[in-house]
């Protein structure tokens, strides 16, 4: 006996809970963005002054300092943080390419819900690390915690997934992409604000990271009070006599449409050079028109407002297959545009193009993968397909921004816009809209 269908009223309970923690989850992820390069400052200011030589941060930039120093081109000293920042970066999406898929898998066996909130209370320690976080040591344990147990986002796809049916799968997904764009418009600014106000001499950011804990403890609670368990091996239904009974899994073996492989290579390649594109903007921005952190935070603003909308009122309507496709084709063309620009008019325009990115391709992707999984296996597949995607940001930015400074950024633009080129190849070629979907768009 199949997973009985979930009611209307329910599922938009459910999805309200979803859209709600996600959105809380992803503000307080989004604080620390804007802060790094001054966060990353203060430590290596704070272990100068402690004449630390041989600490765990002077260690780092050490390494850092080297791989700067062999391009042929110099690298102003500005950036030393900027690079730590994106070595940070590339450990946590490395860890979480470790960690996505027994965190998908471990829902499967265990409940959504269960893993969810076990992932929450290793969300709390992270964040509590920071809040304590008086040398760079801590801070570093704290991003390594994170890195290991986020799950919300992962889960959140997976729970969306159980509770809509083929026709409503798309839209859900577009709905569970929009708390992105909304988080990382506003995210990053209130947490800047925050970081204007100290209340810890010796953590000048606590303020900042404490209410980050506080929104992380709310989601929690919240989602203890609130979430009911979605996983369809979970519902039960009245069978004519009366009694409620456990539903097993369907006999009709689950129709896949679409290569496994081949949906995870799509998401790792598009991630590692779309990735490594949005590193090099602050860089590049920088280097054409002097732009400051403010002004770089109104474009990326920009971006996340315009995705949002996008997501809101056309991704959600869009075939998932036919979002893709226009996403990936709009990054191309803002490759190019990126490396021949002369104009801010012209960074304006590659911005739209990106935002029109951003709120297609990995919501398409996820939405296709979702299709792919059998109910049993949801959320181990859908882990899996995270975890490739973290592998790309985790390489993305090495690997762009040491072709960015070897060889300048047209050579670095043209060959990511080759690269989307064959991801165009592959989505074009090597994806087929399941036959659930197809007849509606």
């Amino acid at each position: 006996m199949a997973a009985q269908p979930i009611s209307a009223a329910r599922r938009k309970s459910i999805l309200r809970v979803i859209f709600i923690s996600l959105l809380l989850d992803l503000m307080s992820f989004t604080f620390i963005l804007p802060l790094f390069p001054r966060l990353l400052e203060f430590y290596r200011n704070l272990e100068a002054t402690q004449g630390s030589s041989n600490s765990v941060l002077s260690r780092i930039l050490l390494a850092l300092n080297a791989y700067k120093q062999s391009f042929s081109r110099p690298i102003s000293d500005r950036y030393d943080v900027v690079l730590l920042g994106g070595a940070l970066g590339s450990l946590f999406s490395a860890l979480q390419a470790i960690a996505s898929p027994f965190i998908g898998s471990l829902s499967d066996k265990y409940g959504r819900r269960t893993a969810l909130l076990w992932s929450m209370a290793g969300n709390i320690a992270s964040v509590a690390l920071w809040v304590a976080a008086t040398d760079f040591r801590t801070f570093l344990a704290s991003r390594v915690v994170g890195g290991l147990s986020e799950g919300n986002v992962q889960l959140a796809t997976a729970m969306a997934a159980d509770i809509s049916d083929e026709k409503q799968r798309a839209s859900t997904m577009a709905l569970v992409g929009a708390c992105f764009s909304v988080a990382f418009t506003f995210g990053p600014a209130l947490g800047a604000a925050l970081a204007n106000v100290e209340t810890v001499v010796a953590n000048p950011f606590a303020t900042a990271a404490g209410f980050s804990l506080f929104l992380i403890i709310v989601e929690t609670a919240y989602l203890y009070m609130y979430l009911p368990e979605t996983l369809p091996s979970s519902r039960t239904a009245e069978s004519s006599n009366g009694p409620i009974v456990k539903p097993e899994a369907s006999a009709r073996p689950h129709q896949r449409t679409n290569s496994y492989l081949i949906l995870n290579f799509t998401h790792f390649i598009f991630i590692l050079f779309f990735s490594g594109m949005e590193f090099s903007f602050p860089f590049m921005t920088y280097d054409l028109f002097a732009y400051t952190s403010s002004q770089s935070g109104r474009l990326l603003g920009f971006i996340g407002l315009l995705a949002s909308i996008l997501q809101g009122g056309v991704t959600r309507r869009m075939h998932p297959l036919r979002s893709i496709q226009v996403g990936v084709i709009s990054c191309i063309a803002s490759f190019f545009l990126l490396g021949r620009l002369t104009t801010e008019a012209g960074l304006w325009t590659a911005a739209g193009l990106l935002a029109v990115t951003t709120s297609t391709v990995v919501t398409g992707l996820n939405t296709l993968s979702s299709f792919e999984a059998a109910e049993s296996e949801r959320g181990g597949k859908m882990g899996n397909h995270r975890s490739w995607g973290q592998v790309g940001r985790a390489l993305g930015p090495l690997l762009f921004c040491t072709l960015y400074w070897w060889a300048g950024r047209d050579v670095a633009y043209a060959v990511g816009g080759a690269g989307m080129l064959g991801v165009c190849a592959l989505v074009f070629s090597g994806l087929k809209a399941p036959p659930g979907i197809s007849s509606r768009r």
